[in-house]
């Protein structure tokens, strides 16, 4: 079942057709941290050229080719072998979560056949995937996103220079997207995606998750109208694909700091706390 709380049995389906290959670290590095990734597969037609980066790859990190010929052209058979892969794996060794690293939303009616059997399902696609996919997802996070953290990451430890923060026009129904790299299925990038992270005025611009954040913190909330921010999280979660980095903000915290919606207590420890101001100040 879906249970964060211990570590998740985890089968990475790739579609290498679809999806770059110079974040699979970054991708792997995020598996990790829920659980053990037993099972590595990457699906395409390994005699085109355009999946050349993929091949070092594969070698790098323990990830299994699974070959699929195109059975006509302009349109690859992999998503179909993917998922006749996807559902003799649930049945068979019994993964209790998927990583599913695709932009295609022809995955959607897989994930949520996956989440109906009790399997959570780890999303990694474009800015542009569909919403339809990145909802049925447990949690998705987009590419540039991760991207972004791992940019972060190596700043924090002075293995580059801050890149300069561009905020992207937001949406009400997604996270501002910033625009891809210039990259291949196969691999390399030109040049870094520009910093994503969103300013407090178009995150207050963006009403569904405005609304997401404030229904979360009250129905999580104390009778004095404090809600831990943890227990938002789950709350979130639970409802919804959400992470806080397709926003530009390593933690839920940050995100709804930078809301300035919100009051804040015990910050800095395990039991921080949030109240929505608006309630507050109706209560006063």
């Amino acid at each position: 079942m879906e249970n964060e709380n211990s570590p998740f049995h985890i089968a990475l389906l790739i579609d290498a057709d679809n999806a770059p290959a110079d974040l699979i670290d970054e991708i792997l590095t995020e598996l990790s941290t829920l659980g053990v990734i037993n099972i590595r597969r990457a699906y395409g037609n390994w005699t085109k050229q355009a999946l050349e980066g993929w091949r070092s790859r594969l070698l790098d990190f323990a990830i299994r080719p699974m070959q699929q010929f195109d059975y006509s052209k302009r349109k690859n058979a992999s998503d179909m072998a993917m998922t006749v892969d996807a559902m003799e794996l649930l049945y068979t060794e019994r993964p209790n979560a998927f990583g599913i690293v695709s932009s295609d939303a022809d995955f959607t009616p897989l994930v949520m056949h996956l989440r109906a059997k009790g399997a959570a399902v780890f999303g990694f696609g474009a800015a542009q995937t569909p919403k339809p996919f990145v909802n049925a997802c447990s949690r998705f996070l987009y590419l540039e996103a991760l991207a972004e953290s791992s940019v972060e990451a190596d700043t924090a430890s002075g293995a580059g220079a801050p890149a300069e923060r561009v905020a992207a026009p937001v949406s009400s129904a997604a996270p501002a997207k910033a625009p891809a790299r210039a990259s291949t299925a196969g691999g390399a990038h030109a040049a870094e995606a520009p910093r994503i992270r969103i300013p407090t005025a178009q995150l207050r611009q963006d009403t569904a998750l405005m609304n997401m954040l404030r229904d979360a913190v009250n129905a999580m909330q104390d009778e004095s109208g404090w809600a831990r921010v943890g227990a938002v999280g789950t709350q979130i979660s639970n409802k919804a694909s959400f992470d806080s980095r397709n926003y530009g903000y390593a933690t839920l915290s940050k995100l709804l700091v930078a809301t300035d919606a919100f009051d804040f207590r015990d910050e800095g420890t395990s039991r921080v706390s949030v109240r929505d101001k608006r309630a507050a100040a109706r209560g006063a």
